[in-house]
């Protein structure tokens, strides 16, 4: 095989120089290549705030464990921690991720960092912008985006934290910042959710040059209202690397939902030519079972995606009904049910 490479790359040199610049302009987007390293995550948002209520985490032999060590017994490798701004009780402020982040990464885990650009939740029902930053224009909150990432971003690698994905925004199924970045108002603000996209992903790559940007979609099983969200933005000029998706089925419909997720993928895949991703996954903690059968498919499925990164659960150690959640993963006595057992491999 040695001798011929040079008889190969003589052919291949021949064979680009034959190629017009027209034809190579015209040419289809190509989908990313197949990821090395698959990513089986969970979002522990919720962690810090558990603990402080006293909330303890066991393993199925019923042994008291830090909750990452927990879940790295179930297979999980890489650990979401969303951000928000200003949040009246400081759980999840840049001082709270840093501390859970630093201890991601000692457990050896990834970090997928997920900004809301909210005092609260934000999601495709409420895209509520700081109480910091009202009354700024579409210019002004693109600035503040960058700034808060930069910011937060830099705190992160103070901490000596290297996060492998950063999501700029949460659910961003109809934009972020409403009324200003909510293109369904007017197809005029897609300009300025790309704008706001730019920055956030640029604040990004200028702390973590190799970071990788996630524009993340709720109802992944909904292929037209991707297209809407990712077309619209696209054509205003933002840039990113992942494609993220939620899911959330029933016990009743998942494989229908998975089916249609899938589609969803494999078009953000040829369409952008974009890696994929699964930010959000869960089901009743009362559908163990189902459960796992829906995240072993969905695994497999994304696997099956030429750039599919990997699939993460929402809040699974979020259990005995905590803040009235009731999709986690983990049984009334906090040890993870049979559907984190689709995480081993």
């Amino acid at each position: 095989m040695k001798s011929s490479l040079p008889l190969l790359l003589t052919l291949l040199l021949s064979m680009c120089l034959s190629c017009s610049k027209d034809k190579a302009d015209t040419a289809p987007t190509v989908p990313p290549a197949a990821s090395a390293g698959f990513a089986y995550g969970a979002d522990t948002s919720w962690m810090t705030e558990m603990e402080a209520a006293g909330r303890k985490f066991y393993n199925n032999g019923g042994v008291a464990q830090d909750l990452f060590t927990v879940l790295q017994g179930k297979g999980i490798t890489a650990i979401r921690l969303r951000v928000w701004v200003n949040p009246a009780d400081g759980w999840c402020n840049t001082q709270d991720l840093v501390a859970k982040a630093k201890r991601a990464q000692a457990a050896g885990l990834q970090t997928l960092i997920d900004f809301h650009y909210s005092d609260s939740w934000a999601d495709p029902g409420k895209q509520t912008k700081p109480a910091a930053w009202t009354g700024q224009s579409a210019t002004g909150l693109a600035q503040a985006v960058y700034d808060h990432t930069l910011a937060t971003l830099s705190a992160l690698k103070a901490g000596g934290v290297t996060p492998t994905w950063v999501q700029i925004g949460n659910e961003i199924s109809d934009g972020m910042l409403w009324p200003e970045g909510r293109p369904s108002l007017s197809i005029n603000n897609f300009q300025a959710l790309a704008l706001m996209i730019n920055r956030g992903g640029g604040a990004a790559k200028q702390v973590f040059p190799n970071v990788k940007v996630i524009l993340h979609v709720a109802n992944g099983q909904k292929l037209n209202d991707a297209r809407w969200l990712l077309d619209g933005v696209k054509a205003q000029g933002a840039t990113w690397d992942v494609c993220g998706f939620s899911v959330y089925p029933t016990a009743a419909n998942w494989a229908t939902i998975n089916q249609q997720v899938l589609a969803t993928m494999q078009d953000a895949a040829t369409r952008y030519g974009k890696e994929v991703m699964i930010c959000e996954a869960g089901m009743s903690v009362a559908d163990a079972m189902p459960c796992r059968d829906f995240l072993r498919d969905l695994i497999s499925k994304t696997k099956s995606v030429p750039g599919g990164l990997g699939v993460f659960y929402w809040e699974p150690q979020a259990y005995a009904n905590w803040q009235g959640y009731t999709m986690g993963a983990f049984n009334t006595s906090g040890q993870p049910t049979v559907a984190m057992d689709a995480f081993r491999q």
